[in-house]
C-alpha cells in the first residue's frame, strides 16, 4: 500500500511538471498564433488572457476550499501591477517576435532579475555561478546584437521588461504563505488594469473569434491550469529541481514554433539559446539543494 502510494505520489508529481511546463510554452505559442495569424491587437489578448486566467484560478480556490481549508484569494497591488507589466509587454512583443526569439528573452530576463536580487541581497556566488551568469548575459546580448537576424529592438526590449517584471513578480510571490492564492487575487488585480487600459483604447482594438479563443486558452489553460499544476507541486521538490525543469520552457517553445507556427530555428538562436540556458544551468546547480 504505502509502495503503492508512493509511486503514484511521484508519478503525480513528474506529470504534473511536465504539463505545467507544455502550458507555459503554450503560452508563447498561443499569443505569437492569435498575434500573427488573426489580427487581433495585443491589448485586448493581455486583457482577455488575464481575466481567464482569473476566472479559471477563482474556480480553483473554491474548489480547493470544499477540500481543504485553503485561504481566500490574496495578493497586492503591488505584485498586481508587476504581473500586469510582464502579461501586457509580453503581447506587445510578440506583435513581431518569433515565439522561440520571444521565449528566450523573457526566460533570460527572468532568471538574470532574479540573479541579480540575490547578488544584491548579499548572496554568495561562486566562481562557476559567475561564470554561468555572464555567459547567460553574454546570450542575450549576442541575440540583440546588429544583424540579419537581429530582432525588432523596440518589440525585443519590451520582451526583456515583461520578463524582469515576472522577475520581480516571483520574487514577491516568493514571500507569499500560499502562492497559488496571492496569484489568483494578483490575476483578478491585473485584469482590472488591462481592462481600463483597454477602455482607453478601445478604437484601436481588433477583436477576432479565433483570437478571443486564443486568448481564452493561453489565460484559462496554459496560465490559470498550468500554475495550478506547478503550485501544487513546488512544495514537493528542491528548489533546484523546480529552478532546473523550467530550462525545458524555451526549448519546449521553440520546437513547437517550428512544428506548429513554421518558424525557422536559426544558427544565431541556436547558440545563444544554448548559452542563456546552459549559463543558468551552471547558476542552478553550483547552488545548494534544499528540500
Amino acid at each position: 500500500m504505502q509502495v503503492g502510494s508512493v509511486g503514484w505520489n511521484l508519478g503525480y508529481k513528474v506529470l504534473a511538471v511536465a504539463l505545467a511546463m507544455l502550458a507555459f510554452a503554450g503560452n508563447s505559442l498561443l499569443c505569437r498564433l492569435a498575434l500573427k495569424s488573426t489580427g487581433m491587437d495585443a491589448t485586448s489578448f493581455t486583457s482577455i488572457r488575464l481575466v481567464a486566467g482569473a476566472l479559471v484560478l477563482w474556480l480553483i480556490l473554491r474548489w480547493r476550499q470544499t477540500h481543504s481549508t485553503a485561504t481566500e484569494a490574496a495578493g497586492d497591488w503591488c505584485s498586481a501591477a508587476a504581473l500586469f507589466v510582464y502579461a501586457a509587454g509580453f503581447s506587445w512583443a510578440y506583435v513581431s517576435l518569433s515565439a522561440a526569439t520571444g521565449a528566450l528573452l523573457l526566460f533570460g530576463a527572468v532568471q538574470v532579475t532574479m540573479m541579480g536580487w540575490a547578488l544584491y541581497r548579499g548572496e554568495p556566488f561562486k566562481t562557476l555561478q559567475w561564470f554561468g551568469l555572464l555567459l547567460a548575459c553574454a546570450g542575450l546580448v549576442v541575440m540583440l546584437l546588429p544583424g540579419a537576424e537581429t530582432p525588432s529592438w523596440p518589440m525585443a526590449l519590451l520582451m526583456l521588461l515583461a520578463g524582469a517584471a515576472w522577475g520581480i513578480y516571483s520574487l514577491r510571490g516568493a514571500r507569499s504563505k500560499d502562492f497559488m492564492a496571492a496569484t489568483a487575487g494578483n490575476f483578478w488585480r491585473a485584469s482590472v488594469l488591462a481592462l481600463v487600459l483597454t477602455l482607453v483604447i478601445m478604437p484601436t482594438l481588433r477583436l477576432n473569434l479565433t483570437g478571443v479563443l486564443y486568448a481564452v486558452l493561453a489565460g484559462a489553460v496554459a496560465s490559470g491550469v498550468g500554475y495550478a499544476l506547478w503550485y501544487s507541486v513546488m512544495g514537493q521538490i528542491s528548489t533546484t529541481t523546480a529552478a532546473s525543469v523550467q530550462l525545458t520552457v524555451p526549448v519546449i517553445a521553440a520546437l513547437g514554433a517550428v512544428l506548429w507556427l513554421g518558424e525557422p530555428l536559426t544558427e544565431r538562436l541556436f547558440w545563444c539559446a544554448l548559452a542563456v540556458l546552459g549559463g543558468v544551468a551552471l547558476v542552478i546547480q553550483a547552488k545548494p539543494a534544499c528540500a
